[in-house]
């Protein structure tokens, strides 16, 4: 056989664990693993030194397109995540307008197509109004499932009340993306922020550790009433993950690297509003925690929660400032350095970014290193000692809060079904499809 490209020389994390062997890709897939030093091949990519990983997938973004293109576009976007070694994203709804009709969802998908740097797929946001459509939606080419916000943030989906939460969860049957925050809690709590002088210091008291397990136990309750499998976003909370470790068979959990990386009151005190996101950045009692449920299972997936704003809107006055802040370029080498830390395990790190998303949303062909899968790799060097710079960011928004920051471990290439989307840190050709997911295959025609 004539392989389209083969990689030699590296260390491969197979499900058998790390093997030094070469791999064989043919028509987007993986055709070989072994010993291939004799091979006919179209292209040879030494990988000596260097791990060859599952693709990276990123399972919350916010690409800002359509309407907001200022802060972030699908080009640019899907650039920073091939830079950052992220082989496959999630993208949110809150958008302008926001994604809750199946011509929005299209859309979004044909605006993808021909600039997207690495695959994709895109949430349906549920909505009073949608309701009874989202059991349609969701079985849509594409579509990465539903998306509830319990708590406000940016854009305008909403859904605060227990009665519209309940009807969404029985309309469908795809685990289901929640952010957990009480709205009514945080209005009553807003008047910590309308005070003179306040600092971005206040928006953890003001969106408090409460009105996270108060959302997240309302959706376990409400999502075993109905039957309905969900995926609790950006757990924040030492409570919630205690909560949530005794209803595991109904919900999965993500972290993100900003919360396992950055804490209260230092975050606030160097960066100010550049660290406001929804849910905040909290104290290192709740970081501990978090780690604590990496190392004990609890968390099954590490999104980005990528949300970038201009440098301009991030810097208006607290509570003015906008949530969110970019991350999906930053995601792999802070969660390599944390690796070379020993704060998590080169294979717990693996199951985290690629075999987790894979097992949580039934992607197809996705997140493992074996035949016949997709030959998504995401190559990495990991001992490289790297600055995380400006220069090196591919994110419209122009800025991240790890400038600065000297990280061990570095992606070297992204590979996305046996093409380069990154090669030597340099960027490749727009090369992104459309995911797939077992519970929305089509009958054959």
């Amino acid at each position: 056989m004539r392989y389209d490209l083969v990689i030699r020389n590296g260390m491969v994390a197979t499900p058998n664990g790390m093997e030094a062997l070469d791999i064989g890709v043919k028509d987007g897939r993986i055709a070989a693993l072994g010993m291939l030093t004799q091979a006919d091949a179209a292209e040879v990519f030494d990988a000596k030194g260097l791990t060859v990983l599952p693709g990276v997938i990123d399972t919350q973004v916010h690409f800002r397109e359509p309407g907001l293109e200022h802060k972030e576009d699908l080009a640019s976007g899907t650039a920073a995540a091939a830079m950052g070694g992220v082989t496959a994203v999630f993208e949110m709804p809150n958008t302008k307008p926001s994604t809750a009709t199946a011509e929005e969802l299209n859309d979004k998908i044909k605006r993808a197509s021909g600039r997207a740097h690495c695959d994709f797929a895109f949430y349906v946001g549920a909505t009073a109004e949608n309701v009874e459509q989202l059991p349609e939606l969701e079985k849509l080419p594409g579509c990465a499932g539903v998306k509830l916000f319990m708590g406000a943030s940016t854009g305008d989906l909403l859904v605060a009340d227990d009665a519209t939460l309940e009807r969404v969860l029985r309309h469908g049957r795809r685990r289901m993306a929640v952010h957990c925050e009480d709205e009514y809690r945080m209005r009553e709590r807003k008047h910590l922020t309308e005070v003179a002088g306040a600092t971005a210091h206040l928006h953890p008291e003001w969106r408090d550790a409460e009105s996270a397990l108060i959302a997240t136990q309302r959706l376990i309750r409400l999502a075993r009433k109905a039957g309905r499998r969900v995926h609790v976003l950006h757990v924040t909370t030492a409570q919630e993950m205690a909560f949530l470790a005794d209803h595991k068979d109904i919900a999965t959990v993500e972290a993100t690297p900003q919360h396992l990386t950055l804490a209260a009151p230092d975050c606030y005190d160097r960066l100010g509003t550049f660290a406001q996101m929804n849910p905040p950045i909290r104290s290192a009692e709740h970081r501990a925690a978090l780690w604590e449920a990496v190392r004990s299972g609890v968390v099954d997936v590490i999104g980005s929660d990528h949300a970038p704003h201009t440098k301009e809107e991030k810097a208006k006055p607290y509570p003015q400032s906008p949530s969110g802040m970019p991350g999906v370029q930053t995601l792999l080498p802070l969660l390599l350095d944390h690796m070379n830390q020993g704060k998590l395990s080169l294979q717990r790190l693996i199951d985290l970014t690629s075999a987790g998303a894979q097992r949580v949303f039934g992607l197809v062909g996705k997140g493992r290193i074996a035949l016949g899968y997709d030959a998504d790799f995401t190559v990495v060097d990991l001992k490289a000692k790297k600055t995380i710079e400006a220069s090196w960011l591919k994110s419209k928004c122009g800025w991240s809060p790890f400038e600065g920051m000297t990280v061990t471990g570095w992606p070297m290439a992204t590979i996305v079904r046996g093409a380069f989307a990154m090669r030597d840190g340099a960027l490749q050709a727009p090369l992104g499809k459309p995911l797939r997911f077992g519970e929305t295959l089509q009958p054959a025609e």
